[in-house]
């Protein structure tokens, strides 16, 4: 999709991404196989919901993909400056390589990037300018999917009518129980941690600062002026539609947009 592929080779980012790659699995099999068909046959539920669980699930899968292998915005070896942006820049004193100013040197990848938010083991990548909005809407999609698989788990139980048409010589039937509370267990976990994170992301945006910048204390408030929200989020989306920010799919462009625009974006 007009990215530069970017692979870190780190087994125990393998090891973290495996693991979501698992728990995707796990809901996007046995959830529809225990409680969305059997209740769409029964009459139970539209077929439109089970739809919107996998295009869900799709977002959140493409999302995942794209922001672990997209380059976050590492800087070359020799950069080119362009002569009236020098004073926006300064010299890493790990790599001994010029980078604009707000670049942070990951220590886990061995270079420097561009707005660096932080290196997360969960997408075995770092989370800079050019994958920023990927990583948002993987948190995004991932807070609905959990919340829509918890929320159809409970009602199997608790408000929808029994299923009737069961085939108890299958092995999940059999297990329902085991595999039901599994789930569930790993979508409350899943739920509260990725509440919390979304939730510093969203509030990291809207200030206009990174999580580096955040526990280093480094960001100059006084000096930087403060941006309204649709700016910032224009920023790192790449764009001022706002439906556009939803979609995994499309290519990012880098935005600098003036600090008043209209009120439609």
């Amino acid at each position: 999709m007009g990215l530069r592929i970017h692979f870190v080779v780190d087994p125990h980012g393998w090891c973290c991404m495996g693991l979501i790659v698992f728990v995707w699995l796990y809901n996007i099999v046995l959830i529809p196989k225990i409680v969305l068909f059997p209740h769409y046959e029964e009459g139970h539920i539209p077929g439109i919901l089970i739809i919107i669980f996998y295009g869900i699930a799709i977002f959140c899968l493409v999302a995942l993909v794209r922001a672990s292998f997209t380059d976050p915005g590492r800087l070359p070896e020799n950069p080119k400056i362009p002569h009236g942006e020098r004073e926006f820049w300064e010299l890493c004193n790990k790599c001994n390589l010029m980078r604009p100013k707000r670049s942070h040197h990951c220590s886990r990848c061995g270079h420097c990037v561009r707005r660096m938010d932080h290196h997360c083991p969960w997408i075995n990548n770092c989370v800079g300018e050019d994958n920023h909005w990927l990583f948002l809407q993987l948190c995004f999609y991932t807070e609905l999917l959990t919340s829509y698989a918890l929320m159809f788990s409970f009602c199997h139980y608790y408000y929808f009518l029994p299923v009737k048409k069961h085939n108890l010589d299958l092995f999940v039937f059999r297990h329902e129980l085991a595999i039901m509370r599994l789930a569930a267990f790993m979508g409350i976990t899943m739920l509260v941690g990725i509440t919390g994170l979304f939730y510093t992301q969203l509030i990291g945006i809207i200030t206009d600062t990174t999580s580096i910048e955040k526990m280093s204390n480094c960001c100059e408030e006084i000096s930087r002026p403060r941006k309204p929200w649709q700016q910032t989020f224009s920023e790192v989306f790449g764009t001022r539609w706002k439906i556009l920010w939803f979609i995994p799919f499309r290519q990012r462009q880098p935005l600098r947009v003036p600090y008043h625009f209209a009120n439609h974006v």
